[in-house]
């Protein structure tokens, strides 16, 4: 396993969108543990291929015990609302602000083997996947700044 290099948002790569996976080998394994290596080592909750410079749709999350692996993931239901600062490890903290994303989400994803499977998360966790699935549109946090109430 090795610590890649965290793109930062002067990257345009950033603002694209990922192309997905489709090849589930060794190559992708390794991706998976450097990513989960490389947030780990950098205080992050997720993180996603463009921000180690893959533009791919894989990205690793990490929170209250669970670690999940999204590869390919799409969400396919969302309830609830929180409101919450995020972070980013791609983006300066003076950008940090509060989102508006949904309590709960269920998605579906593939894991390294290529199998497809379904979760659902809450909380934090329902964060991170939003904001990591966020990355592979392209789309960075800060662009859905929440400024209601």
């Amino acid at each position: 396993m090795a610590i890649r290099k965290i793109f930062t948002e002067e990257d345009k790569l950033l603002l694209r969108r990922s192309r997905p996976i489709d090849r589930f080998d060794d190559r992708l394994a390794e991706l998976l543990d450097d990513m989960h290596e490389t947030m780990v080592k950098n205080d992050g909750v997720g993180l996603a291929g463009p921000q180690v410079g893959i533009l791919r749709r894989v990205a690793v999350v990490e929170a209250d015990d669970e670690y999940y692996e999204l590869i390919n993931a799409k969400i396919t239901d969302a309830s609830g609302e929180q409101i919450d600062t995020e972070a980013c490890l791609s983006v300066d903290s003076s950008k940090n602000c509060k989102v508006l994303r949904p309590d709960k989400v269920t998605f579906s994803s593939y894991d390294r083997n290529g199998k497809k499977y379904t979760a659902t998360v809450e909380g934090l966790l329902a964060r991170a996947v939003c904001h990591e699935l966020d990355h592979l549109e392209g789309i960075l946090f800060y662009t859905r700044e929440y400024k209601g109430k």
